[in-house]
C-alpha cells in the first residue's frame, strides 16, 4: 500500500530490501514488544514522508526468524538501514522519529 510500512517476510526479505534500487530502512519487531508498539506510528509516519526516496519496511522477528539471525538482531526494535543490498546502520531501541528520519537521510 502506498504511503504505508511495507510488511516484509522471509519469503520477500531478499527481493524486497536486498533487491530495492533505494534505502530500505527496516524496523526488526515483534508483537510482545512495547518499544516496538511505541515507535510503530513512528515508521509508517516515515513511510510517507519518504515515499519515493526510500523503502520502510517492517518485519517481524518471531515470524522472520532466519533474517532476524542472519542479520544479528538480538534485541527489538533494532532499525537498520541497507543500502545496495548491504546492511550500512544499525541502531537498538526506540528513537523518536526526527533520529529515524536522520538515520534515513544520511544514506540517500
Amino acid at each position: 500500500m502506498a504511503g504505508s510500512a511495507v510488511k516484509v517476510t522471509g519469503q520477500d526479505f531478499e527481493s524486497t530490501v536486498i533487491s530495492s534500487s533505494k534505502p530500505v530502512f527496516v524496523d526488526f519487531w515483534a508483537t510482545w514488544c512495547p518499544p516496538c508498539k511505541r515507535i510503530a506510528p513512528f515508521v509508517e509516519e516515515l513511510a510517507k514522508d519518504y515515499e519515493g526516496k526510500a523503502v520502510v519496511a517492517k518485519i517481524d522477528v518471531d515470524e522472520a526468524v532466519d533474517v532476524a539471525s542472519r542479520y544479528g538482531i538480538n534485541s527489538v526494535p533494532t532499525l537498520m538501514v541497507f543500502k545496495n543490498g548491504q546492511p550500512v546502520e544499525a541502531v537498538v531501541g526506540a528513537l523518536p522519529k526526527e533520529q529515524m528520519a536522520r538515520l534515513i537521510d544520511k544514506h540517500l
